[in-house]
């Protein structure tokens, strides 16, 4: 989690919401990272998990990824537990909840979907007053 934070921090110097993500294998080695990039980028798709997602999918040489942890200082949206889930992932560690957009358990349950061919076991709370604090103070400087 404490890569995903120093990932986070990095994203408010593009104005880019403080979120930040790694693909770690079963040793804790960081296959894959990303922080969120939409202002940066101007993608809409650019979200800390699907850039972490990718750049894993891409050092493994394949899109599945049975074997790995999702790690991220924010609950994953619908869209990224979506990701997460067709790129077979194991686990998602995560730091904070997300109670208004959170696909983990918060407001949807996305990763734990029976109808879905796949199941992805959820750990959360990971150092969560840090990581939500990191949120916090990043909209309150934009209010």
């Amino acid at each position: 989690m404490g890569s995903a934070l120093a990932l986070a921090r990095s994203a408010v110097a593009d104005g880019d919401v403080p979120v930040g993500a790694v693909v770690v294998d079963a040793d804790g080695a960081v296959l894959g990272e990303g922080r969120n990039r939409r202002t940066a980028e101007g993608d809409p798709l650019a979200h800390a998990e699907v850039l972490a997602l990718r750049a894993a999918a891409q050092a493994h040489g394949s899109w599945r990824l049975d074997d790995y942890t999702l790690v991220v200082t924010l609950e994953p949206c619908p869209m990224c537990a979506g990701a997460a889930l067709q790129a077979r992932v194991r686990r998602i560690v995560l730091g904070a909840w997300d109670a208004k957009a959170g696909a983990c358990g918060s407001v949807w349950d996305v990763a734990r979907e029976q109808r879905a061919p796949h199941w992805i076991e959820v750990v959360g709370g990971i150092r969560e007053p840090e990581c939500a604090a990191l949120l916090t103070d990043f909209f309150r400087a934009r209010r």
